[in-house]
């Protein structure tokens, strides 16, 4: 695995994860009975960005890991997950 493939890896790992934590413990302006002017009732009352980086951060990276870890040592292989056996002989084409 090159470097770039990591960091392609990781990124996507990354805004998965973003994209899953943003909805969670969102309160809205409704619910905190603090409604802005001009702003809709279930708009957040309060985002929480930062703490929500850096959880991000962390679970992507302990997913990624072990990820990178069974690519760069062939722990599990194409071969090993090619069941209708589209790679042939294992010479990848």
């Amino acid at each position: 695995m090159s470097i770039s493939a990591a960091l392609v890896l990781f990124a996507v790992i990354w805004f998965l994860v973003f994209l899953i934590a943003l909805p969670i413990k969102v309160r809205s302006q409704q619910e905190s009975q603090h409604v802005v002017p001009g702003t809709p009732a279930s708009a957040p009352a309060e985002h929480m960005l930062r703490r929500k980086l850096i959880w991000t951060t962390i679970a992507a990276t302990a997913i990624w890991l072990p990820l990178v870890i069974i690519i760069v040592s062939d722990a599990v292989t194409i071969q090993d997950i090619d069941i209708f056996n589209l790679w042939g002989d294992g010479k990848y084409g």
